[in-house]
């Protein structure tokens, strides 16, 4: 089957085309991702009726150009996958409206993808991807969770944030310290330049059992140590180096935790922060310390892309899996609630 994929759930625009008689990351047969940062930059955050509307201006030109940079028409398509959920309503309706309206045209199937089963499968559309059973570390601006996956549409929450995601305290912390937005990037860039240790800020919840994470004391702390300090610019990489320092070891330690109980070894992390660096070589040394491996997907599909809707929905569409005629949107949406792959939807 070739899928279009199409996500709207928040901020990004995401087109993407997947080929399952190719796989892995060849069946990838193109993606493109137009990002609004420059457009909500001025309001110091996401306006979702902005979203919405930039939506509708850029998806059909986004849809053309990522099925003639496959080489396919329009009658090509043999499914269409839409985001529908969770996310900012307006924008998920966007998407559902023109991919379900798409596949209605072209009498193909379409289906309604959650977006972070998206997230979480993003890391199997590269080569040598891992098997199930593997813990999946969600890491983004709007979430933070650790998932069992024993199968692909079987999930289990193990852990997540009792607050603040962890890009949410990235971008926080940087507006705090009077970075632009989006600030966590940057924030992350600045800690490469940054001394550690010389702040020393605390690994929250890492002193209790349990596998659920809360940012927003972290985010207190790094405001007192920046009130109080002469905010010189060494200061600010020195103390985004010590925030960056206590989120990836916080992270690290709840991933160690997560395996240990899972019984496993196998890492797959996803979601905008799964691309910060120190993330990545910090839990790729843990898994190899413990026999195993840690699976990212590449940095371009770590953030909203239409890459991962595409692949999700080539999954579930190909296991017989198909949507009725009604246009779905499902801002809050529990992954738990997923049917498995042989399992038909209606």
């Amino acid at each position: 089957m070739k899928v279009l994929g199409i996500e709207t759930s928040c901020d990004e625009t995401g087109v993407a085309v997947y080929d399952t008689a190719l796989g892995g990351a060849a069946g990838l047969r193109a993606h493109a991702v137009y990002s609004q940062i420059a457009l909500h930059a001025e309001y110091g955050g996401v306006v979702p009726e902005l979203a919405s509307r930039d939506h509708v201006r850029k998806l059909l030109p986004l849809i053309r150009q990522t099925l003639g940079e496959a080489g396919l028409g329009v009658a090509d398509i043999d499914g269409v996958a839409y985001t529908a959920g969770p996310g900012l309503v307006g924008a998920l309706l966007v998407g559902a409206a023109v991919g379900r309206s798409l596949a209605w045209a072209l009498e193909v199937p379409a289906l309604a993808v959650h977006h972070m089963e998206g997230h979480l499968l993003a890391p199997l559309l590269e080569d040598a991807a891992p098997e199930p059973p593997f813990v999946a570390l969600l890491v983004s601006g709007g979430h933070t969770q650790l998932i069992g996956v024993e199968a692909i549409g079987r999930y289990r929450l193990l852990g997540e944030t009792l607050d603040d995601a962890a890009g949410e305290a990235f971008d926080k912390t940087a507006k705090m310290m009077g970075l632009p937005y989006p600030g966590g990037p940057q924030l992350a860039r600045l800690a490469e330049q940054g001394a550690p240790g010389r702040f020393k800020f605390a690994r929250p919840m890492t002193d209790r059992p349990g596998l659920d994470f809360s940012f927003s004391g972290l985010k207190t702390q790094v405001l007192l140590a920046w009130r109080d300090s002469d905010q010189s610019e060494q200061t600010r990489v020195d103390i985004a180096r010590g925030f960056e320092d206590a989120v990836v070891d916080t992270l690290a330690i709840k991933c160690q935790r997560a395996l240990d109980a899972a019984g496993c070894d196998v890492l797959i992390v996803a979601g905008g922060v799964g691309a910060n660096k120190r993330l990545r070589a910090r839990l790729t040394q843990m898994c190899e310390q413990r026999g195993g491996r840690a699976c990212f997907p590449r940095p371009a599909l770590c953030t909203d892309n239409g890459a991962m809707i595409a692949f999700a929905g080539a999954l579930r569409l190909a296991a017989g899996q198909r949507d009725g005629a009604a246009i779905r949107a499902t801002p809050r949406w529990d992954m738990a609630l997923l049917p498995g792959l042989g399992i038909r939807d209606s």
